[in-house]
């Protein structure tokens, strides 16, 4: 079963000093790592600071759009992973080892599989 693991932190929560990036870097760095090497991990990105994204909505025919931040939220969208895991337990097992999960959620969605 493929599982999206969604990382959500309070961006002023995230490492600031070089110091504290290089730690987070040598977590994410093992992570990535171990999870490579277990095949579980399909795919995995992080995303740009909310202040850089974009919501578009169509209403009535006409396109809108809205430059973030745009919610009132404590926690953004950060980044994502794609996993295979044999269910559920296992891809909690895996978000748990998310750097992320220190200092943020993980907020695990199965893919949507349509019924055939």
């Amino acid at each position: 079963m493929k599982y999206m693991l969604l990382m959500y932190v309070n961006e002023s929560d995230a490492p600031k000093t070089p110091e504290e990036y290089q730690a987070a870097a040598q977590d994410w760095a093992a992570y990535g790592q171990e999870a490579s090497d277990a095949g579980v991990l399909l795919w995995s990105h992080g995303l740009e600071p909310v202040s850089n994204a974009t919501t578009v909505r169509v209403r009535n025919g006409n396109t809108m759009t809205t430059d973030g931040p745009f919610a009132e939220t404590h926690e953004q969208l950060g980044g994502l992973h794609l996993f295979e895991c044999r269910d559920l337990d296992e891809a909690i097992r895996w978000a748990a080892k998310i750097p992320t999960a220190k200092y943020g959620s993980i907020e695990i969605r199965p893919l949507w599989a349509p019924k055939q």
